[in-house]
């Protein structure tokens, strides 16, 4: 990419650019290859500016940055913009060739359900023989392949290349999960998205946003920028923000939920799937979901209305919905043989462990016994609110560390313990606290009985517990499985 380029992308003038050639563009200077330029981004714990040096070592030939009165730093020119991660996705899709003006991309955001959506949604499509990407929470998956996600959205420059390599690997659509950092770093600038879904908004992030208004503020500038032939939103219709996301679409809305033109009639829930009527503007059609409880028909809705503004039938949306066996770590059954249930939840909200507790409500006639516990260096103020949630829906409660980070474990604790609390719940009584996860698992299994229910919520998928120093292999189903053939 010229300098002449770059000026016309990103309104720098050429007389403020020196001639140069960009073949790449990345804000993390250990990926910095010889032609390569640098985006210097301040973030909120580190200044990408102080890893200029190995970036020019590595042979970046420019840096883009924020900082004003500045033309050359470490003998590279320096250029600037006010938005610099919002630039570098643009040289980066641009670089790409801007694979999204061939693919078609779908955008899902919200609090919850957008890895079961996307999920529900690249069956229904691949049902329809469309090969579909998928990028979020679990893995980035193209062409059958599934790569690591370190971020449930990729930072910009590398959503380039994966779209690219989408388009490369015979991939015509792309379901990606969106989340509020992303859209409120820019991440997703240079994507033509052809849709945009909405599941639901609860508290989540406040310690990134400050504000639940914020926190809607990012997610409603996914439904700002749709646009185009064939461009369309989707709106779950019975969620209390659902107004404002239906509001700021420029583009034909589809409906989901109550009151929705996508909704559900003649619920049947059970041990093994789900069965619903589901009404829309073509007709009703009966579907057999094998994920459980209301959370999930919210979820298969949601996927129902996108395939449905994708023109996709309905006999192929039923058959799509159905096939798909499970989504890791989503209500997740882990079954050696007992008398009991065991199920690995992903929920870390107030909203999605209510939700998930409610379908084991639904699956159990004995005791629900939940284990659980809250991020370090996240959100404090949902702590005391899942705690509430877990007091009063649960028979009795494990309280252990989730992910603690830098923060004192015990602290974390103390905060859930007020909720728990709050909803009458007395300790030994209701609820213990057992710092170590594993044990917690194992106390929880130890102590179940024929027809109860284990919930272990909170991490679902992830292989990984980050303590303070260090980051080790955990995985709750694994110690599931360890625990239940411990009680022989």
């Amino acid at each position: 990419m010229t300098h002449l380029e770059i000026s016309d992308l990103l309104g720098i003038a050429t007389t403020a650019l020196p001639e140069l050639e960009v073949t790449g563009v990345s804000e993390d200077s250990r990926q910095i290859k010889s032609g390569d330029l640098f985006v210097a981004v301040t973030g909120e714990h580190r200044d990408g500016h102080d890893f200029a040096p190995d970036a020019v070592s590595a042979g970046a030939v420019a840096i883009l940055g924020d900082r004003t009165g500045i033309h050359r730093l470490e003998g590279c020119p320096y250029l600037f913009s006010a938005r610099p991660r919002e630039a570098a996705a643009l040289l980066a899709h641009q670089i790409a060739g801007n694979p999204t003006e061939t693919l078609t991309v779908i955008g899902i955001t919200g609090t919850n359900g957008k890895s079961s959506t996307a999920s529900l949604t690249q069956s229904i499509l691949r049902e329809a023989g469309i090969h579909t990407s998928n990028y979020g929470t679990m893995g980035y998956e193209i062409g059958g392949t599934i790569l690591p996600a370190p971020h449930t959205t990729p930072f910009g420059d590398e959503l380039a290349r994966l779209l690219a390599q989408s388009l490369q690997a015979g991939d015509s659509h792309v379901v990606m999960e969106v989340s509020s950092h992303a859209l409120a770093q820019e991440r997703v600038a240079g994507i033509r998205f052809t849709a945009a879904a909405f599941t639901n908004l609860t508290q989540d992030h406040l310690d990134y946003h400050e504000t639940m208004e914020a926190y809607r503020d990012a997610k409603l500038k996914l439904f700002t920028r749709i646009q185009g032939e064939g461009a369309f939103t989707v709106v779950n219709k019975a969620d209390p923000s659902g107004a404002a996301f239906e509001a700021a679409s420029p583009v034909t809305t589809v409906t989901y939920g109550t009151d929705g033109v996508i909704r559900v009639r003649d619920i049947r829930l059970g041990m093994k799937n789900t069965r619903f009527t589901l009404v829309t503007p073509r007709g009703d059609i009966d579907v057999e979901i094998q994920l459980l409880g209301h959370h999930n028909i919210q979820n298969a809705l949601c996927a129902a209305g996108i395939a449905h503004g994708l023109g996709i039938d309905l006999a192929t949306i039923a058959a799509g919905l159905g096939r798909l066996e499970r989504v890791p770590g989503r209500f997740e059954g882990i079954d050696a043989g007992q008398d009991f249930f065991v199920v690995v939840d992903y929920a870390h909200t107030e909203d999605g462990l209510k939700n998930v507790l409610e379908a084991a409500r639904h699956l159990c006639k004995g005791r629900i016994i939940t284990v659980f516990g809250c991020g370090g260096d996240r959100d404090r103020g949902k702590r005391p609110k899942m705690g509430n949630v877990a007091g009063r829906m649960s028979s009795f409660c494990v309280l252990t560390s989730d992910n603690p980070r830098s923060e004192d474990p015990k602290r974390i604790l103390l905060d859930v313990e007020v909720g728990l609390q709050k909803a009458g719940c007395a300790k030994r009584d209701d609820y213990v606290t057992i710092e170590n996860r594993a044990e917690a698992i194992h106390h929880a299994i130890k102590m179940a009985e024929k027809g109860d229910l284990v919930l272990i919520a909170g991490k679902g998928h992830e292989d990984y517990q980050i303590l303070a120093n260090e980051t080790i292999h955990f995985d709750d189903r694994e110690v599931a499985l360890e625990a239940l053939g411990a009680r022989g």
